[in-house]
Order: structure tokens, then sequence, then C-alpha cells
């Protein structure tokens, strides 16, 4: 069996998450309304994706620290008994 490990994301799924962030950080401070409070309940990543692919912005990245998650994923995992 293999398993592999994501190392790209697509940058609607950033922005997806980040609006869902930005409306919890104005929840937390009381500065929300009902409009915000439907956004963050709906899953916006197709409505995202359909903005950001005619433009070429839906980009696929890796995190910065990539290098370093490829080495340490790739050493030999320890069998138990």
């Amino acid at each position: 069996m293999q398993s592999g490990i994501p190392t790209v994301i697509e940058s609607a799924v950033i922005v997806n998450e980040s609006i869902d962030l930005f409306i919890e950080n104005l929840e937390s401070e009381n500065k929300s309304n009902e409009f915000l409070d439907e956004l963050k309940e709906e899953d916006n990543y197709e409505k995202i994706k359909e903005i950001l692919n005619p433009k070429n912005y839906n980009l696929v990245v890796t995190p910065k620290e990539i290098d370093d998650l490829i080495r340490k994923f790739s050493k030999p995992c320890i069998k138990w008994n």
C-alpha cells in the first residue's frame, strides 16, 4: 500500500479558508453581520475558483517549508512488531 502527502494546494482553497478566518475575526470583535454569517456558512470554493480561473489566478502553490517536509517524510518508516 502506498500513501502520499499533499505538497501543493490551489490558491482558491487558501482564499476560501482566509475568508472564513477573516469572518471569524470580525465575529470575535462583534463586527460581523448577517451577510458575513451566511457567507461563512456556505462553501465558497467553487465560486472563488470561477472568479480566479479566467484570469489564471488559481495557482497551485507549495508551502514555503516544502523542502523540509519532503526530507522529513521521505525517511523510512519504523515498523513496530
